[in-house]
């Protein structure tokens, strides 16, 4: 009666165990090794380590342990040999490995004897992500042996690819800036500032305009009762008087004279009276437009008595911006007082700091880039001055690049950062800054192979800010991950990679 109670029991236990070995079978990754007669083993995924801490192929008795070493060396194969557990002598052994890469790259490496191991031709160049073929003779024997080590992959379905929007590009050339960033200030375009003087002396009576105000060429921006302006209109209006009864003198003296009525000496005393009347005229005339009169004010005065003979009008030359203001309604000014200064902020003057050092570098004529950070703005110019004496203090030397200001917003007193192009070249091979990740603390790129990208290591050369010289690690013609690249590192770092040999 006991039997037939743990019966079942013992059968289902029985079943269980046999279930539990079949899926434990089952889970296990294998490597293929593959010997001269065509013979296939497998190994697990947790592949055996030799007594050096390397991968241990295994094919009867004979054994080789491969390592990638790269402490204090660049990477390189090293390889032990073994029968039956004991060290073979390295010169009695010929062995070949291949790496077989991504797109179809092969690096085949032979091997010389190093003490007690075998060391590879070539250095091992990153990634160390590869197909790996094991060729080795020893006593008249070929043994094979095949495995993979992967590292710094991720697989993307071309949707998901999409969906995440990553750009893919393709390896080429580019012209690369070579770039001194020095420290600038703006400041206004002393050619362009203009100080404003009333000429005459007066009594202030309107002012029209205020710091930071924009004028226009020939707008009134003050207005004066000036003594002195009152005596040069008085004199010009009797010079035009003179003149008009001069001419009427002078008509009527050569109809006499051509009549025969008057004498000849009487016509010629009346025209130069009028040509010296006339030329009173023009000189009263000169000193009105010297003190900012117009030649329609001039036409304008006989007309305009009413207003007043003390009058004048302040206005200004240039168009421009109040940048200074030193008047006041009813102030009374002198005719040499700088009242107003104006500027036109068309353009600018960067003015830049050159060190003693870069003075070799930086000349006349040199195109450079204008930038401000707090506008984000930058604007291009060249260096037309570059002053002949170093500061004795500041160790510096000033240069000066004029700028284009339409919009104004290019203001005097903003720090800049002025870019000096050293030279300009042209490189087999470059990417965008932005396209640059960190792995292992190296700078990489992900190379498109199908639905897979690769983390690639790069050696870097020259850069302009924007581009970057690829030295080594990506060749033209390759697609790589130009946008969105981040999402690949992320996705690597969910696989947890790692970089182990």
């Amino acid at each position: 009666m006991y039997f037939k109670k743990i019966l079942p029991i013992g059968i289902v236990i029985i079943v269980g165990i046999i279930l539990a070995m079949i899926i434990l079978r089952m889970g296990k990754t294998t490597v293929k090794d593959v010997h001269e007669h065509g013979a296939i083993e497998h190994e697990e995924e947790n592949e055996v380590k030799g007594p050096h801490g390397g991968r241990l192929l295994s094919e009867d008795d004979f054994q080789v342990e491969t390592i990638i070493y790269e402490r204090g060396v660049p990477p390189q194969f090293r390889v032990y040999v073994f029968d039956r557990g004991k060290a073979v002598n390295p010169d009695e052994v010929k062995l070949i490995i291949e790496l077989h890469r991504l797109g179809g790259r092969v690096d085949v490496i032979n091997f010389r004897k190093e003490g007690e191991y075998l060391c590879g031709d070539k250095v091992v160049e990153e990634p160390h992500s590869f197909d790996v073929k094991v060729l080795a003779e020893w006593k008249g024997k070929t043994y094979r042996w095949e495995y993979s080590q992967i590292e710094g992959r991720v697989e993307l379905a071309p949707e998901a690819i999409q969906g995440a929007g990553i750009g893919i590009e393709t390896a080429g050339p580019a012209h690369i800036k070579t770039i001194l960033e020095l420290p600038g200030e703006i400041e206004f375009n002393a050619d362009k500032v203009v100080h404003v003087v009333p000429r005459v002396s007066g009594v202030v009576t309107e002012v029209y305009k205020n710091l930071g105000d924009a004028v226009k060429h020939d707008e009134v921006i003050a207005v004066f009762d000036s003594r002195e302006v009152a005596d040069l209109k008085s004199a010009y209006m009797v010079s035009l008087k003179r003149v008009e009864l001069a001419r009427l003198t002078f008509e009527r003296k050569e109809l006499l004279w051509k009549e025969k009525i008057s004498s000849q000496n009487d016509y010629l005393i009346s025209r130069q009276a009028l040509a010296e009347e006339e030329l009173k005229l023009r000189t009263d005339a000169q000193k009105l437009l010297a003190i900012g009169f117009t030649q329609a004010d001039l036409d304008g005065i006989p007309e305009n008595t009413d207003r007043g003979l003390t009058r004048y009008e302040l206005k200004a030359q240039y168009d421009g911006v109040v940048i200074k203001k030193d008047i006041s309604v009813g102030e009374a000014i002198l005719g040499n007082s700088d009242i107003f200064a104006i500027v036109d902020l068309s353009t600018v003057w960067v003015n830049v700091t050159i060190y003693a050092k870069d003075l070799n570098v930086v000349k006349v004529g040199q195109n450079v880039t204008v930038r401000s950070k707090i506008l984000n703005r930058e604007a291009n110019g060249t260096l037309t001055y570059l002053g002949p004496l170093v500061g004795e203090q500041t160790r510096t030397a000033q240069g000066r690049v004029v700028v284009q200001n339409p919009d104004g917003q290019w203001r005097p007193g903003l720090y800049v950062n002025v870019e000096v192009i050293q030279e300009e070249i042209s490189v087999p091979v470059a990417v965008s800054i932005d396209v640059l990740q960190t792995l292992n603390d190296r700078p990489v790129v992900f190379v498109q192979y199908g639905d897979e990208f690769e983390a690639r290591p790069l050696e870097l050369g020259r850069s302009d800010g924007r581009w970057v010289e690829v030295l080594h690690g990506l060749s033209p013609g390759e697609r790589y991950a130009a946008r969105n690249s981040f999402i690949l590192k992320a996705e690597l770092g969910k696989a947890g990679a790692t970089h182990e040999h």
